[in-house]
């Protein structure tokens, strides 16, 4: 059973599993779509979910939520594409700022693979 188990672990150690982590986030926050395995793509959209919604809520502590956000994502560039241009999209939705969309097998392997992209309204 999986109970108390809070993430996956994608048969990494810890740092390489956030270093990782830190590189989908910052891919899907640039070109607003990337492809990915359906675990890494799960784990992607919780972290990235978490930042957009720290870019989005806190208008009274901008530089508080930056320093949050920078922990995550290193490029001082992304995280002002986050604040100034990502999170005005989702200003006024309470939730579910990303979807992962199921694309297939990959040849090679055979692991499932999915599109996580930001949601457009």
């Amino acid at each position: 059973m999986r109970h108390r188990k809070q993430y996956r672990k994608l048969n990494r150690a810890t740092d390489q599993r956030l270093a990782l982590l830190r590189g989908l986030v910052g891919s899907l926050f640039r070109h607003d779509k990337i492809i990915t395995t359906v675990p890494k793509a799960k784990e992607a959209r919780r972290l990235a979910d978490k930042l957009i919604s720290l870019a989005c809520c806190e208008e009274n502590r901008r530089l508080a939520a930056r320093r949050r956000v920078l922990r995550y994502v290193t490029d001082q560039d992304l995280v002002k594409h986050l604040f100034d241009e990502i999170a005005p999209r989702f200003q006024d939705r309470p939730g579910g700022y990303t979807r992962v969309l199921r694309a297939g097998q990959r040849r090679g392997d055979g692991a499932e693979m999915a599109v996580l992209e930001l949601v457009s309204d």
